[in-house]
């Protein structure tokens, strides 16, 4: 069975410096819960997707649609991805946490806390005779190493692949959780240790690509399902970087998620003859078509994009191409301005720290100069005081003048 991916776009509320930059400008506009209506200064298209939550969505309506039946799978024995995608500040952490992992409104809960409690939810719910282990593992990828988020001294797991061409973080951390308040504060304390910094859009923006992985251990898992999330910015300021993850969300529309089966089912199809093509097969198919629209540069960027996205498009059509094309074009810019961004924090920061550097040496100087005149004034009222005691010891030395009488 191949299933199509669900994806959803989510449009946050205007930031206050939004508002400000460009007067509450934005660049979609609602036709339904399914279709909106981009608009910058160049062109205006319309594009649909599995459902679209605007400024007004609440967080509760984002997780039955988009996340709880992939929880309901999960306890049947169905693997899911949840996936959140989008431009710094584009409201992903706040859709996946909410506020705060702990303590937070109810109505503000994010994803994550959410597909705890469900997860405990739908095993209480399920056959008794059923025994369910739920595993948590926490990682980060950040300065293109991966770092165990659960235990801080792994800071380069390894990425490997197993026999049944199952991906695997080796020596990764994971913890046994048994209710929903132990996987939360896990969770929470995973969180710290995440790696953020400052830019234009957020001031505590994360620097990494989080992954929480819950682990439903069942005897057997025979499918699986993906969930694409894809955070925009509604402002027209930012209109480029939110019409690049619509675009991308569009594609993502159109990838297969191929099942994974167990052993037992892999050997009956060699047995029979039912050979699929292999992951490397399907990407040097999509790689050739590339290479006859594209050159071979362009290809070589792709295909590193792709294999660090984990992700292979079926592309059929010239426009699915110069798509791709436009929308790698558009990330590298925005990688750019991010990295831009941070490199005018860092000479912000240093040139602070030499104002700050030069302040005290100002004060060093000045305290110096005192000192040494305090020291020069130190030595002309030595001076004159000797000159007065060697003057009174002078005049002491005559004796007194007698008058004849």
């Amino acid at each position: 069975m191949m299933s199509n991916i669900t994806v959803c776009a989510r449009f946050r509320p205007l930031s206050t410096k939004e508002r400000k930059d460009s007067c509450d400008s934005i660049c979609i506009s609602s036709i339904d819960s399914e279709s909106f209506i981009f608009k910058d200064e160049k062109d205006e298209c319309t594009y649909s997707f599995d459902k679209v939550f605007y400024e007004e969505s609440m967080q509760a309506d984002v997780y039955e649609f988009f996340a709880l039946p992939i929880v309901k799978d999960a306890v049947k024995g169905v693997n899911g991805t949840i996936i959140t995608y989008g431009q710094t500040g584009a409201g992903k952490t706040y859709s996946v946490e909410g506020p705060s992992i702990l303590e937070c409104d109810v109505q503000k809960k994010g994803l994550l806390p959410r597909v705890v409690d469900g997860l405990f939810e739908c095993i209480k719910s399920a056959d008794e005779s059923t025994k369910y282990t739920i595993k948590l593992s926490m990682v980060e990828i950040y300065m293109e190493k991966v770092r165990d988020l659960l235990d801080l001294t792994k800071d380069n797991i390894q990425i490997k692949e197993n026999k049944e061409q199952e991906i695997l973080l080796s020596g990764v951390t994971e913890i046994t959780i048994s209710d929903p308040e132990g996987a939360l504060q896990s969770l929470s304390d995973g969180i710290v240790n995440r790696a953020v910094g400052e830019t234009q859009m957020n001031v505590g923006s994360s620097r990494s690509h989080c992954i929480y992985i819950l682990t439903v251990q069942l005897e057997s898992t025979t499918d699986k399902r993906t969930a694409l999330l894809c955070c925009c910015s509604p402002s027209a300021s930012n209109a480029s970087e939110t019409l690049s993850t619509i675009r991308f969300g569009m594609r993502a529309k159109h990838i297969k998620a191929s099942p994974l089966v167990s052993r037992r089912e892999d050997k009956h199809a060699k047995k029979h003859g039912d050979i699929t093509p292999t992951k490397d097969e399907s990407c040097d198919r999509i790689l050739n078509k590339l290479r006859e629209r594209l050159d071979e540069e362009d290809v070589k960027l792709l295909e590193e994009l792709f294999i660090l996205e984990g992700l292979f498009f079926d592309v059929t059509s010239v426009e699915d191409l110069e798509s791709a094309y436009q929308d790698v074009t558009s990330w590298t810019i925005s990688s750019l301005q991010q990295a831009v961004e941070e490199l005018i924090y860092t000479v912000e920061e240093l040139k602070r720290e030499n104002k700050d550097l030069k302040a005290r040496l100002a004060d060093a100087e000045r305290f110096d100069a005192m000192r040494k005149k305090t020291e020069d004034n130190a030595g002309v009222l030595l001076k004159i005081s000797g000159i007065i005691s060697f003057l009174f010891s002078w005049a002491g030395s005559f004796s007194p003048l007698k008058m004849p009488s």
